[in-house]
């Protein structure tokens, strides 16, 4: 008995810990975000003058509005097509059997090795081309590259799990194969659906390097390019409040969306380590 209450108090302490670890660096960017002046430099646990000047600043120096508005119609339209295209293909790596199946879903995981910045050359002649420079559909189209190859691979799991008898018993009933894909297996794997959309939209939401390459002026700018490049009154000078009170904004929607999807984020992700 006494055993089992020390293991229970190490668990204990051991998340609480790592806890803390966690949550400190959001702590200290929402505490730094209330201060302004010699305050940000000074190590204050509790801001002694709390102000929300930073958050004002943010949207006054800058169309930071508008930058949070590109984000999320750029994470949305790349989540809208990474699923809708990962959809298709995961239902035919996962229950379709063809010859070289195995070789093509592994060639699709080699895909997410190669960093960014290798390709970033190759990528900004094609959105040049395409005529999507300085535009969020460039964006969005850049971003399926590493968004859409993981997704795949979450929904061929997903799809290889479904028992074979309900997709055979809807063929029987005449069922073409486009109805069993959007009727039964899409409702069937919506935790997955669920888990890959938020992960590529994360992705999305937090990318740089492509939006920073592709991307001209302010207004066409996602949030992690606009708060790389906030300056002070010289170019020696950094506004860390405003950088924190930026940083703690874009991180709010993120934070909503995994709040109101996380038992299906849960499901997903425990639903798919089960091998049947």
């Amino acid at each position: 008995m006494r055993r089992i209450r020390l293991e229970t108090a190490a668990l204990y302490v051991t998340a609480s810990v790592f806890l803390a670890f966690t949550l400190f660096p959001v702590y200290w960017a929402i505490n730094s975000s209330l201060q302004t002046g010699s305050d940000l430099f000074k190590v204050n646990y509790i801001p002694s003058q709390p102000t929300l000047e930073n958050y004002w600043s943010v949207f006054k120096s800058q169309p930071f509005g508008q930058n949070i508005l590109n984000s999320l119609l750029v994470a949305s339209l790349t989540v809208t097509a990474s699923l809708g295209l990962a959809v298709f293909a995961s239902y035919a790596l996962g229950r379709v059997r063809f010859l070289g199946h195995r070789l093509l879903l592994y060639t699709v995981l080699v895909v997410t090795m190669f960093p960014q910045v290798s390709i970033l050359a190759g990528m900004l002649e094609l959105i040049r081309t395409l005529g999507l420079y300085n535009n969020v559909m460039g964006l969005a189209l850049s971003y399926l590259l590493f968004t859409l190859p993981f997704t795949i691979w979450i929904l061929t799991n997903f799809m290889r799990n479904v028992p074979a008898e309900i997709e055979e018993a809807a063929l029987m009933d005449g069922a073409p194969p486009w109805q069993v894909i959007t009727r039964i297996l899409l409702p069937i794997v919506r935790p997955g659906l669920v888990t890959a959309g938020l992960l590529a939209f994360v992705a999305a939401w937090n990318e740089f390097l492509f939006a920073l390459t592709f991307t001209l002026t302010n207004e066409a700018r996602t949030v992690p390019v606009a708060i790389a490049l906030l300056s002070g009154a010289n170019q020696y000078e950094l506004p860390w409040g405003q950088i924190m009170a930026a940083s703690v904004i874009v991180t709010i929607p993120v934070v909503l969306i995994a709040v109101a999807f996380q038992r299906r984020i849960i499901a997903g992700l425990t639903a798919g380590a089960i091998k049947r």
